[in-house]
């Protein structure tokens, strides 16, 4: 069975990628993982203000992969792996792979202006040596009808 494995967060990049990896799922009968990343805190507050500081940032990223895993579901796909992560983005996303031998794509979206964003800088530059999957990196512009195209 093929699993791709999407990092979801609040962009447009990421939805284009998690419509993409729905669609491939479906198509050659794979499921989907899901992986919320949240940042380690810039700074350090007392001990309760920053456990606080901390524990709402894992909320919001758990919302956010929950509310992606049910549009999924409501779309008719597979019920996603939903994982939630703190750490640097990178090391993050290296140690899932590696935990996790059954993934069979790393999927990421790139932004439709701009330049790539660091998950797509490194997995398509230097870290790329370091994967065990390929990465498809989905253009951010491209429409449903493209994406059910491609997919």
């Amino acid at each position: 069975m093929r699993v791709y494995l999407v990092i979801v967060d609040e962009t447009d990049e990421a939805r284009v990628a998690l419509r993409f990896a729905a669609r491939r799922a479906a198509k050659t009968d794979g499921v989907v993982h899901l992986l919320a990343l949240v940042p380690p805190q810039p700074f350090n507050a007392f001990g309760g203000i920053q456990a606080t500081i901390e524990e709402e940032a894992r909320a919001r990223a758990e919302t956010l992969v929950t509310t992606a895993a049910g549009n999924l579901l409501s779309q008719g796909a597979k019920m996603p792996l939903i994982s939630v992560k703190i750490g640097e983005d990178v090391k993050v996303v290296r140690k899932y792979l590696e935990e996790h031998p059954e993934v069979s794509a790393l999927v990421l979206g790139a932004a439709s202006e701009g330049g790539p964003g660091p998950l797509v800088a490194h997995f398509t530059g230097a870290g790329m040596t370091h994967l065990t999957c390929p990465v498809f990196v989905i253009p951010g512009g491209l429409s449903d009808e493209a994406i059910e195209r491609l997919s």
